[in-house]
């Protein structure tokens, strides 16, 4: 592979600000979704609890009713009969007597009326506190719908990331790793790497490796930056797995460094996307499936 081939198939700066931002958005559009999920769930809870409020609130009320106007009907009922006795005792009382059968008549007649008044007072209370149950049940319902329609525009956003997802997915490679092994999807760079970890046929452990006195773990490995050439996108790493050290010499980015460990059948493979002064950035995929050892 020439310089002009290697060249290409660096990242641009460009290209990984814009899949930070679209690898951003993702999780955006999927904790949205998942915050206006919670909210509906929520809100048909509190609906349901109000709408159970709502009717013991209207069954209390009735009964309230019910009982008030059996009651205040039982006090008219008591207080006619009183007022016609005292008419009556009126009629045949002479004197004083008829004095204080008018005087107890003027009294019945004025707790006739404010009983009357009371009981009036009383039915339109509970017409109003009917009225105001069914306009917070009206309210409830067109939040839950306004609720919904959040809902449905981010299922929409979230269709929208996923097609562009599939689409990076199918211009994903494959290339021949430097043990001879055909390797499996590789990337280039952030945005297809987002989609190979989307696919969840690996583990992958990304780095941003930098020349240190001792080897640098990386998942369940550890790396040691030797050399590099910015230049020709050239390094040099040490490998070191299963208390084994294996060296990985002028290696170019992008091709697939491959080695065994005791825990999986499948190799482990390394991709250096990136070589600056002392520095290497990329990736380590390793299998689904491993062993203890």
């Amino acid at each position: 592979m020439n310089d002009q081939t290697q060249s290409s198939y660096s990242p641009s700066g460009s290209s990984n600000l814009k899949i930070a931002i679209l690898f951003g958005a993702v999780v955006a559009l999927l904790a949205a979704n998942i915050y206006l999920f919670l909210q509906l769930d929520r809100v048909r809870q509190d609906m349901g609890k109000m709408r159970e409020s709502l009717q013991t609130e209207i069954a209390n009320l009735r009964e309230a009713s019910s009982v008030t106007a059996q009651t205040s009907k039982r006090t008219i009922e008591s207080m006619r009969d009183e007022l016609e006795t005292a008419r009556r005792q009126a009629a045949m009382a002479v004197g004083q007597a008829k004095t204080d059968a008018d005087a107890k008549v003027s009294d019945l007649s004025r707790r006739l009326e404010s009983e009357q008044k009371k009981q009036a007072v009383m039915a339109a209370a509970i017409r109003t506190d009917i009225a105001d149950v069914k306009r917070d049940a009206s309210e409830t319902k067109e939040k839950l719908g306004a609720v919904g329609t959040e809902v449905g525009a981010v299922k929409t956003d979230v269709a929208t990331t996923k097609s562009e997802l599939d689409k990076t997915i199918a211009e994903l490679r494959t290339v021949r790793g430097d043990m001879g092994v055909q390797s499996g999807l590789i990337a280039t760079n952030s945005k297809e790497l987002s989609a190979l970890k989307a696919l969840g046929e690996r583990n992958f452990f990304e780095f941003n490796l930098g020349k240190t006195k001792a080897p640098v773990k990386v998942g369940d490995v550890a790396i040691f930056l030797k050399k590099t050439d910015e230049k020709k996108n050239r390094f040099t790493i040490d490998v070191i797995a299963d208390d084994k050290r294996t060296e990985k010499k002028d290696r170019n980015i992008n091709e697939p460094l491959q080695f065994y460990t005791s825990k999986a059948k499948q190799p482990y493979e390394l991709v250096v996307n990136q070589v600056k002064k002392d520095v290497i950035v990329g990736y380590l995929a390793t299998p689904k499936v491993t062993a203890a050892r």
